[in-house]
């Protein structure tokens, strides 16, 4: 898919379009542009599909993002700047994913528990990075995750 311009989606096919977009991280801040100015019409199975493709793009972001950030760990052998810039990433992907659960073609009852879902992967990925670098003596990489927190947006 190229970069460019993408026209606000309004029907469930170019809603699949964009979302499929926005699964293969094709030109981030233009897909939820023209995302934040689609609508959708919500009602009884059309709401279920969108919901559904609109959840598996973010989980399929989010597992791709831990799983960068744990492999970006695996070559930081204690670096700081290394693990800093490997939660920092984290933490950016996890914000705009929020972002992209804030879209006004989600009803504005339904969005807080949209964004909810990512906010809670966030403190989840949070606690457990506390939790594992705890096992550090020194203290230092415990000192590192509380101040670059991955669920600070």
């Amino acid at each position: 898919m190229k970069k460019g311009i993408y026209s606000p989606p309004h029907t469930y096919s170019e809603w699949t379009d964009i979302l499929s977009m926005l699964k293969m991280q094709a030109d981030d801040e233009t897909v939820l542009e023209a995302m934040k100015q689609g609508t959708i019409e919500w009602q009884t199975g059309i709401a279920e599909r969108f919901t559904k493709r609109l959840a598996d793009a973010i989980n399929f972001r989010m597992n791709q993002a831990t799983d960068k950030f744990q492999k970006e760990m695996g070559h930081a052998r204690g670096q700081e700047r290394v693990i800093v810039q490997a939660l920092l990433a984290l933490r950016r992907e996890l914000c705009f994913l929020t972002r992209v659960m804030d879209i006004p073609a989600i009803p504005e009852k339904e969005r807080p528990r949209y964004i909810q879902l990512v906010i809670s992967q966030a403190n989840s990925i949070q606690n457990s990075l506390e939790d594992s670098a705890k096992s550090d003596r020194s203290g230092k990489l415990l000192n590192i995750v509380r101040n670059n927190r991955v669920n600070e947006f």
